[in-house]
């Protein structure tokens, strides 16, 4: 388990982590997201020892990640794929990283087998592309077997394959009730991989729910409903909602050829229009998407946001 308490990380004047508290349990995937300048990297790097608190603590296990005795052990962590050596071969990097934790030599093999190296084993890394680098850097991840796993953005540079191999191998660690604490800016990919988020924004928590939990919040849902007498349904749909505006939730709205109806069920709409007599040709509920949920929620925690024309 990861267990962060009060973490604050302050850079002068410029506050980076700003009182951040939460868990990380085993047995389930954990996105980590939060916008461009949020404070992901400050605190997984503050997680591994890497960067130190101001304030507040990061403990694995009941222990700061410095006071483990085989750390690679106990925690994998990907989180800058190009900071290896360049002059190292693949196999000769994982070697000295399980040299330093006690890792059998025998290990190595298995997980260049594993993330599909082998062939490239004896290849300097620098020669590397970006989603072999990433593949190495999740090898070495996985190179002490550890409990618990810490992601940053492990998909960047991998093809279709690569990607659904990261999602299904994040999910199989996960099933064996392992911790897996993933950050990426990639909502599709959060949205099929984690089972739980962690949402910060300008250095502090903004939720800290189950991914079905967090899209249930959004508003974004809505009825997508077409007919050959849109006017009419469009009335009569307008009446209907009338009398639930009072939340701001229910409102009919005219997009291209279609209308979106937000406060009543698809069910509801339905029989409206039956009752009146009109023709549908199509109804159906568009479920609000993580990425609808997440710029919804943190819209106001954005720092740095382009115009669009």
């Amino acid at each position: 388990m990861i267990d962060a308490r009060r973490l604050t990380k302050r850079y002068g004047s410029t506050v980076a982590v700003d009182g951040l508290s939460f868990e990380v349990r085993g047995g389930h995937v954990t996105g980590f997201l939060g916008p461009n300048g949020a404070g992901k990297s400050t605190t997984m790097r503050m997680m591994l020892g890497l960067d130190h608190p101001t304030e507040g603590s990061v403990l694995i296990d009941g222990t700061p990640y410095g006071r483990l005795k085989h750390p690679l052990r106990k925690v994998g962590a990907l989180l800058d794929a190009k900071a290896v050596h360049g002059g190292r071969t693949a196999r000769d990097h994982l070697l000295c990283l399980a040299q330093s934790n006690g890792i059998p030599s025998s290990r190595v093999n298995e997980v260049l087998a594993l993330t599909g190296l082998t062939e490239v084993a004896r290849r300097r890394v620098g020669g590397f592309s970006l989603g072999m680098s990433q593949r190495l850097g999740i090898a070495a991840a996985l190179l002490g077997d550890p409990e618990i796993l810490l992601f940053d953005e492990p998909v960047n540079g991998l093809d279709p394959e690569g990607i659904l191999w990261i999602r299904t191998l994040m999910r199989n660690l996960a099933a064996e009730g392992r911790t897996v604490f993933v950050s990426s800016h990639l909502m599709s990919e959060m949205a099929q991989t984690a089972d739980h988020l962690i949402v910060i924004g300008r250095g502090r928590l903004i939720a800290d729910t189950g991914t079905r939990e967090f899209i249930s919040r959004s508003s974004q849902g809505y009825v997508r409903v077409r007919s050959p007498r849109l006017p009419d349904l469009a009335r009569l749909l307008d009446g209907a909602v009338s009398g639930r505006a009072g939340d701001g939730t229910a409102a009919v709205t005219l997009h291209g050829d279609h209308l979106r109806v937000t406060g009543m069920t698809a069910a509801a709409v339905g029989e409206a229009a039956a009752g009146a007599g009109l023709a549908l040709h199509e109804l159906a509920e568009v479920a609000p998407s993580l990425e609808a949920a997440y710029m919804e929620l943190t819209q106001s925690s954005t720092e740095y946001a382009g115009v669009t024309s």
